[in-house]
């Protein structure tokens, strides 16, 4: 049960070709929608723009070693370790769905284009498809129920959902229907829930340009071109710790912050943001 390939045991109801057919149509949404994405908001323009512009104000250029070096560093910190989050349990929710998901698409990709009708056991991959959709729920429902800003900073409801919204609850839904149809196939409810699974996988793998599925693909660059703008000196055209800095206090916008503590306005880093 825990290690059978469901996508095999389908197959005796629909074609192992049509299912191929959607795993292929599912990747081609998410390129198509990721370069309407990329058009529509300008993210691309907006990001040569910003790197240009940190090019010019280079106090020392980033180059060779030291640019692979940050590479590195930007894929083994803000990538595989979403170092960037202060907020642990945030932290840890994030590994959990994306770690998940990886393994989930990655366990779909082996199940369905390795299937052999005639044998059921996933083996290998039918364990790590459950336990990377498990994965997805644990950290899905912590994030939705507990750590989601509008709900524990501002006290909305849990269930009180909103367009932005559609990225979690597609993924989500995804995981946990594909879940209850894999132990629940062969029956009446179970068709119900595969019905659900593939609703759900459409609207996440379909919903890129209204989502935040392309935001995958642009926060490792972003987070790159950070690291090389504070290594470069340019600092995004934004203070530096070297607030003592006749040029540096130049950047602060307001006049309040020339001459500030380096540790005011940190007040939200001591104490939960539960003032609702």
């Amino acid at each position: 049960m825990l290690t059978n390939n469901p996508f095999a045991e389908l197959a005796s109801s629909i074609s192992p070709g049509i299912m191929t057919f959607f795993v292929i149509l599912m990747i081609l949404l998410v390129i198509g929608g990721t370069i309407f994405d990329v058009v529509h908001k300008k993210s691309a323009k907006y990001f040569f723009n910003t790197a240009q512009k940190a090019a010019e104000n280079a106090v020392t250029p980033v180059k060779g070693p030291k640019r692979t070096s940050l590479a590195i560093k930007t894929i083994a910190s803000d990538v595989l370790t979403s170092s960037e989050f202060c907020n642990q349990h945030r932290r840890i929710a994030h590994l959990l769905g994306m770690y998940g998901f990886v393994f989930f698409v990655i366990s779909t990709l082996a199940l369905v284009f390795g299937m052999n009708p005639a044998d059921t056991s996933g083996g290998f991959w039918g364990f790590i498809w459950r336990l990377s959709a498990l994965m997805i729920c644990v950290g899905g429902y912590w994030f939705w129920f507990f750590i989601r800003v509008d709900v524990s900073a501002e006290g909305n409801s849990p269930f009180r959902i909103v367009r932005a919204d559609m990225f979690v609850l597609s993924l989500l839904g995804m995981a946990t229907f594909g879940l209850l149809w894999s132990f629940s196939q062969g029956t009446a409810i179970g068709w119900i829930f595969f019905g659900l699974f593939l609703i759900s996988t459409v609207l996440l793998f379909g919903g890129v340009p209204w989502s935040k599925f392309a935001h995958m693909f642009f926060k490792p660059a972003a987070a790159f071109q950070k690291k090389v703008a504070m290594a470069n000196g340019s600092a995004m055209n934004l203070p530096t710790i070297s607030r003592d800095d006749p040029e540096q206090q130049k950047r602060h916008s307001m006049s309040l912050l020339v001459d500030a503590p380096m540790d005011m306005g940190l007040g939200i880093k001591r104490e939960a943001p539960r003032h609702h």
